[in-house]
């Protein structure tokens, strides 16, 4: 068994792993090519992956290229989170059904969710989900829905090797080394003769899988080029943001004229809040047959951007897209702090790659920051 980290042949390697995953009853999670985009979706095998793809992203801009390589994990993320495998787009909560003689009996939906094992997961979502565990999981308000999908999950980490362009996770210290949290974390490693991945354990169910992983012991060399790999990638941010005092900062600031700004070209359309991992507002719907005999209660993904999202007895409370903007910024980057000791960004740059007319996040808060002086 490896003492430390070990190096394994990327293809066979790799084969041998999602063997081992799925052996154990694992449902293999990771990404792969659909629809012009990497998302993330059941794997069979490693021939599901985005070998030999990258992505190109900016502001309102994404698009899938050829990198002229073998590499599985050359891109940095899609649209889409691990959160919609754990914090669902939709979940049924409870089924009512009145019998022949007219008794009404409410059942919850039980869950019973696959054994998740999540390859290729970067750090900055591993973050992610860490928040959304502080929410859900762990805080005063136990979502059992999904303390139950996080029951059992596998985390096969992979260090970034390539920042995207709308990246900035070193800013918000989470990333692009994964550090916490995780089973087994790989670092790939290519270069004209060789084509490897250097594998470090996080955790006992880690050890006993690199135990059975056909490889050797990666000695100072493999270890020093992996480190190199996520220190270049650490180099090559496409975005940054002082975030220590963004707290303080938007605070001081909401009635700055730039909220006025943004809301000229927002849409409030909501796409930054559905890509977003940490987002976790929901509504709930209703439904009934025609006979009303059955009924049924549903969760659904919400967002703050819609206008019935803060509505009260009387009318909605945030009528304007200006205020709209300003109350998931200043939550995301200020009040989330108060309220659980931690920013509700990690820096994956979705909501700016993913917003059609490109609003930048990073550029909000600066030009907010340079209005008072700073830089």
């Amino acid at each position: 068994m490896p003492e430390g980290p070990c190096l394994i042949d990327a293809r066979d390697g790799l084969s041998v792993l999602f063997r081992l995953l799925r052996d154990e009853g694992h449902k293999v999670i990771g990404p792969t090519v659909r629809d012009g985009a990497i998302v993330y979706d059941a794997l069979d095998g490693i021939e599901d992956l985005p070998i030999g793809r990258t992505d190109e992203q900016d502001g309102g801009h994404y698009r899938l290229k050829d990198r002229g390589d073998g590499a599985f994990f050359g891109f940095s993320v899609g649209p889409q989170s691990f959160k919609r495998f754990l914090h669902v787009p939709t979940q049924e909560l409870w089924r009512a059904e009145r019998d022949s003689g007219g008794v009404l009996t409410i059942n919850p939906v039980e869950t019973a969710p696959p054994r998740y094992a999540f390859i290729g997961i970067r750090a900055c979502e591993i973050h992610a989900i860490a928040i959304q565990d502080k929410v859900l999981k762990d805080g005063l308000h136990r979502d059992t829905h999904y303390a139950a999908r996080r029951e059992d999950n596998l985390f096969i980490a992979v260090n970034c090797g390539q920042a995207g362009g709308t990246c900035f996770c070193v800013s918000m210290k989470t990333g692009p080394a994964v550090t916490r949290d995780f089973d087994l974390a790989l670092t790939e490693l290519m270069d004209s003769e060789s084509h490897s991945f250097l594998v470090e354990a996080g955790s006992e169910r880690g050890e006993a899988l690199l135990a059975q992983l056909p490889g050797r012991d990666a000695d100072a060399d493999d270890v020093r080029r992996a480190h190199e790999t996520v220190e270049n990638t650490a180099s090559q941010m496409g975005r940054d943001m002082e975030s220590a005092t963004v707290p303080d900062l938007l605070r001081r600031n909401l009635e700055h004229p730039r909220w006025d700004e943004v809301a000229e070209r927002c849409l409030s359309c909501g796409n930054c809040t559905q890509v977003c991992p940490t987002c976790f507002c929901t509504t709930t719907v209703d439904a009934s047959d025609l006979t009303g005999a059955q009924a049924s209660r549903s969760r659904h993904w919400d967002s703050c951007f819609t206008l019935d999202f803060s509505y009260l007895h009387g009318g909605s409370v945030r009528h304007s897209t200006k205020s709209r903007y300003r109350q998931w910024m200043t939550h995301k980057l200020s009040s989330w702090v108060d309220q659980f000791g931690t920013s509700g960004c990690v820096g994956c740059g979705r909501c700016i790659t993913w917003c059609p007319v490109g609003i930048d996040i990073t550029e909000e808060v600066r030009a907010i920051r340079e209005s008072e002086g700073g830089q």
